[in-house]
């Protein structure tokens, strides 16, 4: 397999040809030479039908042996059974040629997605190009290429097919000539229209795929029964449907008016060309075959000049707009060693320093981080608290690497996080995120997912025992082998609490020197919150943890609590040192007393 690299790189319309060549050479040539042969049948059959006729007739009227009608038949039935044949060849190269693109541009655009520097996924315009670029890149090349085939083949036929004519009657020639002019500037423009209108319809488009998965996922169903609310979400998502639907609508009906308009005058041509081809034929210069062929070929001139070439290159100026946007895709600024493996090399935690950090997010005015200075020592489990919106889950991205445009420095171990690699911190950091992933695999492969350790067995039990899923575990038909999720025969689902428990196995797993947890248990009442992380402070004992939260409860298990307050620390101290003070933390505790109790 050809490795395709998107980084950088500039695409143009000869892509539609070099990238089918390099992913399946052999497809590639025999659609391309196909393309060509069966761009010159038409001719080939005007010919051959014409020779058929006035042979027919001469044989007819005793002018010449029967055998003589022989030759043309034959070469009529030769281009039909190639017709045919050359059908089912060419559907299978395409698809051969299509399964190679989609195996290519399906790890090219994966790895550029992983490589991007974190915050284009949460900038709406880089979305969305995104979006647009990965939604279907190797059906685009291909398409690209098939309408270069097809619009090479049609200009093949009708060139034939004029050269024919050219030779009967000339001027007839140049008057189909001098009429298609205006189909070509309609396609042209109509093309780069479409796509823009694609690009515009897009933004309602993807906001009505995730509505139409709120009506229909599986996720949702227990709230769409209980709540009903699926006609109000219907309402939003036909509102959405449509202004795509009607954006796109516009244009190609515009398109159509104007291309059907041209085609209308080209079928006026093909039947005035039928007339005057009436007068040469009464005169005995053109022949009866001769002339029911020009006839048909004339007619067959209409289908490909009112609609054939236009549609093709309408579609190729198309396409050529999403190279564009390939190419602004491939620009995207990466993050150096994004996709760098974790190092496996023991790490040491000592010490992790905030000095006068402060922080915006790119596009944005208002800094989350104002001056942050705060200090982590080795062995000590960490409650990092706050409102929402106080900078918390900040921290989190700012040391995993995914930001690095911050003002101050961060020190790890003495040594600045900038010049740590990505591999390296992703070695040092393990992370429970809020969102925490479900993935419907095996619960064994849920546990080792990413890590380098292997399938350790016994010390999966042992984890698994720890956090409390030894007997969720035992109750499953394969043990730790089962597929969970529902998208397997067999699979079992797993309670919230437990995914939830699951995700902490995955992290405790890694031999990581310092655990994160970033508000997994938002979702727990806090009862049960401050159980989990009771769980996973026994679990970690010894090494350094980070809890976020902005619940309290836990941050009572905490051997220092760090007040974040409008991006900074408001204070710092113990549960007790804190409630003593009578300040933030004592107060948010205080309101929040009553779940504990």
């Amino acid at each position: 397999m050809m490795k395709i690299n998107l980084t950088n790189r500039v695409f143009g319309t000869r892509d539609f040809i070099t990238i089918p060549l390099a992913c399946a050479p052999l497809h590639t040539l025999y659609c391309g030479i196909n393309s060509l042969l069966a761009a010159l049948t038409p001719s080939m059959l005007i010919l051959a039908m014409a020779r058929f006729v006035d042979t027919a007739l001469l044989i007819f009227q005793g002018g010449t042996k029967e055998e003589e009608i022989y030759i043309p038949l034959i070469m009529i039935v030769m281009i039909i059974i190639y017709q045919n044949i050359n059908g089912a060849l060419s559907a299978f190269s395409k698809e051969r040629l299509n399964l190679s693109l989609a195996e290519n541009f399906r790890v090219a655009t994966v790895e550029k997605r992983a490589r991007l520097e974190y915050w284009h996924i949460e900038s709406n315009e880089s979305w969305e190009l995104i979006n647009r670029v990965c939604r279907d890149p190797a059906g685009r090349i291909r398409r690209g290429f098939e309408n270069l085939l097809e619009i090479t083949s049609i200009v093949i036929q009708v060139t034939s097919v004029l050269a024919i004519l050219f030779a009967q009657v000339w001027w007839v020639g140049l008057a189909v000539i001098a009429i298609s002019v205006p189909a070509f500037a309609v396609a042209i423009k109509g093309g780069k229209a479409s796509y823009e209108a694609d690009q515009e319809a897009e933004k309602f488009t993807r906001r009505a795929d995730y509505l139409s998965s709120v009506l229909m996922g599986r996720e949702n169903v227990e709230e769409r029964s209980l709540f009903g609310y699926t006609k109000a979400i219907k309402g939003k998502w036909r509102e959405k449907f449509d202004a795509a639907r009607k954006i796109r609508f516009r244009a190609n009906l515009k398109y159509f008016v104007r291309v059907k308009g041209t085609g209308i005058m080209i079928a006026l041509l093909s039947i005035a060309i039928a007339g005057i081809l009436i007068f040469p034929l009464s005169s005995g210069n053109l022949s009866t075959g001769m002339f029911i062929a020009l006839v048909t070929g004339a007619f067959n001139l209409v289908q490909m000049m009112s609609w054939g070439l236009p549609w093709n290159l309408k579609e190729l100026v198309s396409n050529r707009e999403y190279i564009k946007d390939l190419s602004a895709f491939g620009a995207l600024s990466e993050q150096k060693g994004a996709l760098d493996e974790p190092v496996a090399e023991a790490f040491r935690f000592e010490s992790l320093e905030f000095h006068n950090v402060s922080f915006k997010y790119p596009g944005t005015d208002r800094y989350v981080l104002k001056g942050l200075s705060l200090r982590f020592e080795g062995g000590r489990h960490y409650a990092v608290v706050g409102v929402n919106g106080a900078g918390k889950t900040t921290l989190t991205k700012l040391l995993t690497g995914l930001y690095c445009e911050y003002e101050g420095e961060i020190f790890l171990n003495g040594k600045t996080l900038r010049d740590y690699s990505q591999g390296e911190l992703k070695g040092i950091f393990a992370v429970v995120y809020q969102d925490y992933a479900r993935y419907f695999i095996s619960l064994a492969e849920n546990i080792t997912l990413g890590s380098r350790e292997g399938d350790d067995r016994t010390r999966m039990e042992e984890i698994l025992k720890q956090i409390g899923l030894e007997d969720a575990t035992r109750d499953l038909p394969r043990g730790m082998d089962t597929s969970l999720g529902k998208i397997r025969e067999g699979g079992v689902d797993l309670s919230g609490g437990q995914w939830q428990r699951l995700a902490i196995a995955r992290a405790v797993y890694r031999p990581s020197a310092v655990y994160i947890l970033d508000e997994p248990t938002a979702a727990l009442d806090p009862v049960a919150e401050s159980e989990v992380y009771g769980m996973f402070g026994r679990i970690s004992a010894g090494r350094p943890a980070i809890f976020i939260t902005h619940r309290l409860g836990a941050a009572r298990l905490a051997d220092e609590i760090v007040v974040i307050d409008e991006g900074r620390v408001a204070e710092l101290g113990s549960h007790e040192d804190l409630m003593g003070r009578g300040g933030i933390y004592a107060e948010m505790f205080e309101s929040q007393r009553s779940w504990y109790q």
